[in-house]
């Protein structure tokens, strides 16, 4: 009897340490994340070759687009910002969450480009126009924060 209580004891201590730590493993990483809001200009581009260049399916980071999937190209002064390849973004008045796969001419400023696949109609109806996006970021650490100073 006393080796059963044992074993099941043993048992118990495991599976409380391993629940804590994976606990505390996504705790951590869900907070080491936070969103940003910014204003931008927002326009629609296609996977067309008049509109891109002579492969229009493969983006300035290497990333073959596929129609349908929700892909955003961002000015190159937004890189800088935290608008990375593969980021996060909510997009004002869209449903979902867009990546960034694409960067743009350097010659824009502030501005998205919304990849609408072949449908050359949908992206001249989305036209310009002024949105909020918002878009995950790490957290910036004390240690990050000194740095920085």
């Amino acid at each position: 009897m006393n080796s059963i209580t044992g074993k099941t004891i043993k048992i118990f201590f495991t599976v409380a340490i391993m629940s804590f730590v994976l606990c505390s493993c996504k705790k951590e990483e869900a907070s080491s994340y936070e969103w940003k809001t910014i204003e931008v200009t927002a326009t629609a581009y296609n996977s067309m070759a008049y509109q891109t260049s002579s492969n229009p399916h493969i983006t300035a980071f290497g990333d073959s687009l596929k129609p349908g999937l929700k892909y955003i190209a961002v000015s190159r002064d937004l890189l800088k910002n935290g608008l990375d390849h593969n980021t996060l973004v909510k997009i004002e008045g869209l449903n979902g969450t867009y990546l960034v796969k694409d960067k743009m001419n350097i010659r824009f400023r502030n501005k998205i480009d919304l990849y609408m696949g072949t449908d050359v109609k949908a992206a001249k109806n989305w036209g310009r126009r002024k949105v909020n996006i918002s878009y995950r970021v790490e957290k910036e650490t004390k240690k990050q924060s000194s740095l920085n100073k």
